[in-house]
């Protein structure tokens, strides 16, 4: 920095000033400027500085405007679902025949005749014009290893294979559900968000089974973007889940997997632990219930499940030495020791 030196005198020409002149303290003042070079350096420094802490900043709040609107979606949801007098019957399934094609408007007259008269709703589209109501064309998975195209989605056995008729699993034919290919509808909420919505007109009562498959009693499961077609659709970011199970005294959620690069080969380990664990490892979160569980479970490729062939623990509690797992790739619900089992955590 360069420094000027003035020197101030009275005036009359002398070189001789009086201490009690007004120019005390000091006849010498000191003028401070930056030079071009220093001032090029502080602002390439302010530049670097910024351009390191601003994407993080950014996605900060960006995080904290996600958490919210996911909070107050679920809530709305939640509210409206309430309202409604059973969640199944809506709409028509009968599967082709070798003489007749399939019909089928069930998630379409699900929102139309059912959501749409205790939820504001803008616009519906059918499912070949999800687009038109805002749903991305790729939705990237929780873990950034992969995507959904909205192509192969279309349907609910296309959006998870567990929901199909009938199927194989270590050399055993399961049927779970008594459907395959119900299409998916969508809409657009007044407060902006877009909505897939997949739709079980068949969903059976919350009955006291000692095991039973999640499809039968999943009836609406809704993958929600929050900014529509926008950037980034990522799952945990704009991109969320709400399941709703039984038709009646129905139960609504929506987890918020902990992320994990890689999610097969889960740790086993007891209850306990688990819990313990989750507090511990993933900043306060907790081990999901059991209808939060179920959701993950059908919702598993929206947050990069790989081969998750384990029995996953939930909190629910049968008694002191049981709880409810879920089977992440037969969707099967069942009680077992809660000693020995994966952990999936959920953020709070």
């Amino acid at each position: 920095m360069k420094r000027i030196n003035v020197l101030a005198c009275t005036g009359g020409g002398g070189s001789s000033f009086s201490r009690n002149s007004k120019l005390e303290p000091s006849v010498w003042t000191t003028n401070l400027a930056f030079t071009m070079a220093e001032i090029l350096l502080s602002l390439t420094i302010i530049g670097v500085v910024a351009a390191i802490t601003l994407p993080s900043l950014t996605g900060n709040i960006n995080e904290r405007t996600w958490n919210t609107q996911r909070k107050a979606i679920y809530a709305r949801f939640s509210q409206a679902i309430a309202l409604m007098p059973s969640l199944n019957g809506y709409g028509t399934y009968v599967e082709a025949t070798s003489s007749s094609s399939a019909v089928d408007n069930v998630a379409e007259t699900f929102v139309t005749s059912g959501l749409s008269k205790v939820l504001k709703i803008n616009n519906i589209c059918d499912s070949e014009h999800l687009e038109d109501c805002g749903i991305p064309e790729k939705i990237i998975t929780g873990t950034a290893n992969g995507s959904l195209n909205l192509q192969d989605i279309k349907t609910i056995r296309g959006f998870n294979g567990m929901f199909g008729g009938t199927y194989t699993y270590y050399g055993s034919t399961y049927s779970a559900i008594s459907f395959s290919d119900i299409k998916a509808a969508a809409f657009e909420t007044a407060n902006g968000e877009s909505v897939l919505v997949y739709y079980n007109p068949n969903c059976t009562a919350n009955m006291s089974e000692g095991s039973f498959y999640l499809q039968r009693k999943l009836c609406a499961n809704f993958v929600f973007d929050l900014n529509g077609s926008k950037g980034p659709n990522t799952f945990g970011k704009d991109i969320g889940m709400i399941s709703a199970f039984y038709p009646s005294d129905s139960v609504v959620v929506s987890p918020f997997p902990v992320a994990r690069g890689v999610t097969s080969g889960l740790a086993q380990t007891s209850l306990v632990e688990g819990q313990r664990s989750c507090r511990q490892n993933f900043d306060n979160a907790r081990v999901p219930n059991r209808e939060e569980l179920m959701s993950m479970a059908a919702n598993a490729y929206l947050f990069g499940r790989d081969d998750l062939s384990v029995g996953v623990q939930s909190s629910s509690i049968v008694d002191s030495e049981t709880n409810w797992h879920v089977s992440f790739v037969t969707g099967s619900v069942y009680q077992h020791a809660s000693s020995n089992g994966a952990i999936w955590c959920i953020n709070r």
